[in-house]
Order: C-alpha cells, then sequence, then structure tokens
C-alpha cells in the first residue's frame, strides 16, 4: 500500500472512530434529556447516572480501539489480533508501553490513533464536566446537593 493511500485509511479510521464518538455521545446526551431528570437528584441516582455514563463512555472507547485493531490484525501490521488489540489500547490510551511497535511502513497510524484517542478522551471529559455541571446547578436551584452549606 502507498503512502498516500495509507494516509488517507488512517484518516478514515479517525473518521470513523469520530462518529462513533459522536453519535455515542449524542445517544448519551438524549437520554439525559429526558423528562424523568428532575429538578432534584438524590445521592444515589446521582452516582448511578455518572457510573451508567461512565460505562457507555468506555464502550464507546473500547469499540473505536476494536476498530483500528481490526485494521491492523487485516492489514497483518501485528501478528494476531489480541495484540493488535493490545496495541490499539495502548496507542488509543497513549500509554504507548513500546513493547508492541508498528513496522516503519505502518508507524504513521500510530501517532493518528493516539492523536484520536486523546481527542476522543477529551471530548468524554467534557461530557463529564458538562453532566456534572449540570446536576450540580440543578442541585443548588433544588436544595439538593449543596444544601445548607451556603453563606447566606
Amino acid at each position: 500500500m502507498s503512502f498516500p493511500a495509507k494516509f488517507v485509511c488512517a484518516f478514515l479510521l479517525l473518521d470513523l472512530t469520530v462518529v462513533i464518538n459522536a453519535i455515542g455521545l449524542t445517544l448519551i446526551l438524549h437520554q439525559l434529556r429526558a423528562p424523568k431528570m428532575g429538578v432534584h437528584i438524590g445521592f444515589w441516582r446521582m452516582t448511578w447516572m455518572l457510573i451508567h455514563i461512565a460505562a457507555r463512555v468506555v464502550c464507546m472507547h473500547l469499540a473505536g480501539i476494536a476498530i483500528w485493531a481490526f485494521f491492523y490484525w487485516w492489514q497483518h501490521c501485528l501478528p494476531n489480533f489480541e495484540t493488535s488489540l493490545y496495541f490499539s489500547a495502548i496507542t488509543y490510551t497513549t500509554v504507548g508501553y513500546g513493547d508492541v511497535v508498528l513496522s516503519p511502513e505502518w508507524r504513521l497510524f500510530s501517532g493518528v490513533e493516539a492523536l484520536t484517542g486523546i481527542l476522543m478522551c477529551g471530548l468524554s471529559v467534557g461530557l463529564f464536566v458538562a453532566v456534572v455541571s449540570r446536576l450540580y446547578a440543578l442541585g443548588v436551584r433544588g436544595e439538593g446537593l449543596d444544601a445548607g452549606t451556603r453563606s447566606p
């Protein structure tokens, strides 16, 4: 495969990963807009909601990691799918142990996957900040989260 073709493939994988995350985050946000999210959110309900969001976010990221891994395996960049999945996970999360590396003709992919992972994880953090900010605002208005701790 030529360098331009590899470049296009890397960015198609990036695009697919972004689409997966965009759909997942949109579904999460849509669920949070449901009428059941009232003014007062109790401690355990809020805790369960954050756990639920975290689980969905992790699943989104795992789907993106698996897509990259499948490509590495399909193109015989790495010896088997398990190694491809491991490499993809440590690259996407930017851990980068270095015990498994792509050959020089494929190493562009690891950089693009790492940048994609950084962006997608940042997007997930943004979702958590927005949700927690919204829950805090609802709690303050409904005297739920910090009742009795505000100054007069």
